[in-house]
């Protein structure tokens, strides 16, 4: 019959003296099969220490009572509790992160469309320091008498404005600048023309009524017949500038528009589904524990801080910059549309013919509304939360310094303590040599004398207390700044996500019904 095997759990082996006994029985029965033979492929196991094993199965039976309680508890409970382990806030971080990407990916067509990426050349200013200069190629092909259109190069080779189609929105504008300047110029040389006229049928009445001489008269209304024919001339010039900034304005701005409102559709629709996401995802830190976060402020944390601290009033800063502009632009459109309307008029008695104007031209109709629309955008909220976010961001730097300082004296403190104690032990050491050599001879002196020892000793445990108060102080510092960095991030990382989803859903409202507008004159015959 084989031995007994060494079973902790037995009532009989509960003390030293009775596991003693199965230990021993066991060794023996060491060799031996389950039927009694002798098993020489078998060698001799080093049993395990009863302690050992004992703590083994205290943690096992402890163990299977948590399972057990786990197993009672409340399924809401249990849900909870793996959806606190389950968020993560560098995971939560990480995905709003790269929902920013995607939504930069879906501006690339409005930024390619309006060559955000590119410098260009202001053709106010006359100076041409390396940028890209639409308006001077422009203004070589502007004469007098000759029209835009149809121009060769030396090579007789069409220019590279002769492709209409493949022209960008800047260079349509500066286009129609430089078709403005001209025109400017003509209507100024105009109006100078027309006083001078002006003036001299003022000297010839005042020659009739004066019976000037008939070489007089006849010389000053050859005069008056040249001025008159010379702003004829200049008028017929003027209209066909002015039939050219219209068909600019009709046949290159107005598509233009058209389509930067379907990009601006397009990426305002997709901005719509990652801002929804991304507030969907920061909606998860409301179960986030505070427990899993790190401990203290490293270094390395506080500079992330800042940085993102910087990263975000770029951010606001940058917003700010695509409400102004956007509205500006679209504000300048409407109020140069405004003069383009104004027909140019003549004083003069005599009839001038001009080409009929368009009084009201497809690009009207959609910059009042694109206007309107803007206006009506909620910008100012999400500046607002934008706004605030950095606010609350620069408060979680202020208690990260105050915890830093405080690590920093603490850190002080504790290296002055050693060197005091160590200081303290290195005299005692000394002094407890003297100390026994001078027993006898201080005997006999006053027992109330002052104990240097206690004193020194006091000054280090004082110091020790001081230790312990400030480091008291840190821990509860650490803990204040991880629980308001972290309940600040669960309530305004949701409230800057919801408004910037309600910001890019009014946008993609406001872009569709632009594009419903340009559909509508599309079909009314608009160009496209």
């Amino acid at each position: 019959m084989p031995g007994p095997s060494l079973d902790l759990d037995n009532n009989d082996n509960e003390t030293e003296g009775r596991n003693a006994e199965p230990f021993a029985n066991n060794v023996s029965g060491v060799g031996f099969n389950s039927h009694g033979g002798a098993d020489s492929e078998i060698e001799p196991k080093t049993p395990e220490r009863p302690e050992k094993v004992a703590v083994e199965d205290d943690v096992k039976r402890k163990q299977q009572v948590q399972m057990e309680h786990s197993k009672t508890a409340p399924a809401d409970f249990r849900r909870m509790v793996k959806a606190v382990s389950s968020v993560n806030l560098m995971l939560v971080l990480n995905e709003i992160d790269d929902h920013f990407l995607k939504c930069s990916e879906s501006a690339q067509e409005v930024s390619k469309m309006l060559e955000a990426t590119r410098l260009h050349y202001h053709s106010n200013f006359a100076d041409n320091r390396g940028h890209i200069d639409h308006s001077a190629r422009v203004m070589r092909v502007i004469t007098w008498n000759s029209s835009f259109r149809g121009m060769t190069n030396i090579e007789d080779r069409k220019d590279e404005f002769d492709s209409e189609e493949h022209e960008s929105h800047a260079t349509v504008l500066d286009k129609l600048l430089a078709w403005e300047k001209k025109l400017y110029d003509e209507v100024k040389q105009g109006e100078l023309m027309k006083l001078e006229y002006k003036r001299k049928v003022a000297w010839l009445n005042k020659q009739k009524k004066r019976g000037a001489t008939a070489e007089s008269l006849e010389k000053t209304k050859a005069a008056v017949s040249h001025l008159h024919t010379r702003y004829i001339v200049d008028m017929q010039s003027m209209d066909s500038t002015v039939s050219e900034v219209n068909r600019l304005r009709d046949e290159q701005l107005y598509p233009k528009l058209v389509m930067l409102v379907d990009g601006m559709a397009n990426m305002w629709a997709s901005m719509c589904i990652h801002h929804d996401r991304q507030l969907k995802v920061v909606e998860k830190l409301k179960s986030l524990d505070v427990a899993l976060s790190s401990k203290e402020t490293t270094k390395q944390h506080h500079d992330w801080t800042i940085q993102l601290h910087n990263v975000v009033q770029e951010w606001h800063s940058q917003f700010n910059k695509l409400v102004t502009n956007q509205k500006q632009y679209i504000l300048a459109l409407n109020n140069w549309l405004k003069l383009n309307l104004i027909p140019i008029e003549s004083s003069l008695k005599e009839k001038i013919s001009s080409p009929p104007r368009a009084q009201n031209p497809p690009i009207q109709a959609l910059l009042h509304a694109w206007h309107d629309c803007l206006e009506k955008l909620p910008d100012e909220v999400a500046k607002s939360a934008i706004s605030s976010f950095a606010a609350v961001i620069k408060t979680i730097i202020i208690h990260q310094d105050e915890e830093m300082k405080l690590k920093e004296k603490c850190e002080e403190t504790r290296k002055e303590f050693l060197r005091k104690s160590q200081a303290f032990e290195e005299w005692y050491h000394k002094y407890k040599q003297r100390r026994s050599a001078l027993d006898e001879i201080d005997a006999g002196e006053d027992a109330n004398a002052k104990d240097p020892v206690s004193e020194r000793q006091l000054v280090v445990e004082s110091l020790k207390k001081r230790l312990e108060e400030e480091a008291e102080a840190h821990k509860k510092h650490c803990i204040q700044v991880r629980e308001k960095s972290i309940g600040s991030l669960k309530i305004r990382l949701p409230e800057i996500f919801r408004a910037l989803s309600d910001y890019s859903h009014a946008c993609s409202e406001a872009y569709e019904k632009l594009r419903s507008v340009t559909q509508s004159q599309k079909t009314n015959g608009a160009p496209s």
